[in-house]
């Protein structure tokens, strides 16, 4: 109950905030002076001619030591859209976890799912509640992609730590290693007849240069068999790009940057 009356609205989080008050997660009232927060590094995403592609490192960082090596940065949040997080790692997995609430209750109560837009001013909302914690240094950097069935192409949505959000027309990156990987983007980029197999490779060598120029990028753990994750939202839904397919590609780029 809020104000004596109960949240009858589409929004998730504002049924918690409102009428559950105690289950909604809070990080920005805490005192982090002192400890180490793992941190998510480097993800990015990309459109390409059957939808979009976003991908992500698997390390997370404590200061200058390896918090975790496996970490999940790449998500899916509904039948044709993902998420990908870079910054402190608790709450940006909160968030994650929220937004796909926030999704399948609006979906729930108003018998439809959200457009692309519609989603994307969602996250944004909740970007903009972390703000407190944000300036206490857990920053959450999420880059949003899916296939827009209403314009029919992929899309890419950046944010700020306000909330603000941000269009990107063919590819971005973010994180530690974000400036090298969008550096790497852009060599490889095409703006037309750019194939899935394309895509995927064009990901996989960002995500190698960014592990090459920035310590916090973790790359591909071939001992551990510890790869980047990797999907592809296209008009009949989100795939995941197997291990095996992305071991495949690592060795492919790596053999041609060999021989050049």
């Amino acid at each position: 109950m809020f104000g004596g009356q109960s949240y009858s609205g589409s929004s998730f989080f504002e049924f918690l905030r409102m009428d559950h008050p105690d289950l909604v997660p809070e990080f920005g009232n805490l005192d982090w002076g002192q400890v180490q927060i793992p941190h998510g590094t480097t993800v990015l995403g990309l459109v390409y001619e059957d939808g979009a592609l976003i991908a992500g490192d698997r390390l997370a960082t404590e200061g200058y030591q390896v918090a975790t090596r496996d970490i999940e940065k790449v998500y899916k949040v509904d039948d044709h859209a993902a998420i990908a997080i870079a910054g402190a790692a608790g709450p940006a997995i909160e968030m994650v976890n929220v937004f796909r609430l926030e999704l399948e209750h609006y979906e729930k109560l108003e018998g439809q799912v959200l457009g692309f837009e519609g989603k994307a001013n969602r996250l944004s909302f909740l970007v903009r509640q972390n703000l407190p914690a944000a300036m206490q240094g857990l920053v959450v950097m999420p880059m949003f992609v899916g296939y827009d069935l209403k314009n029919a192409k992929g899309r890419i949505y950046k944010f700020d730590i306000t909330g603000g959000r941000f269009a990107e027309t063919d590819y971005y990156a973010t994180g530690s290693g974000g400036k090298d990987a969008r550096s790497s983007l852009k060599k490889t980029f095409r703006s037309s007849g750019f194939t899935r197999n394309a895509a995927i490779e064009a990901a996989v060598e960002a995500l190698m240069d960014a592990a090459d120029e920035d310590r916090g990028t973790g790359g591909f753990d071939t001992n551990r068999g510890i790869y980047p994750t990797c999907k592809l939202a296209t008009r009949v839904g989100v795939e995941d790009v197997s291990e095996k397919e992305m071991l495949q590609c690592f060795e492919r780029v790596n053999e041609r940057l060999k021989a050049a």
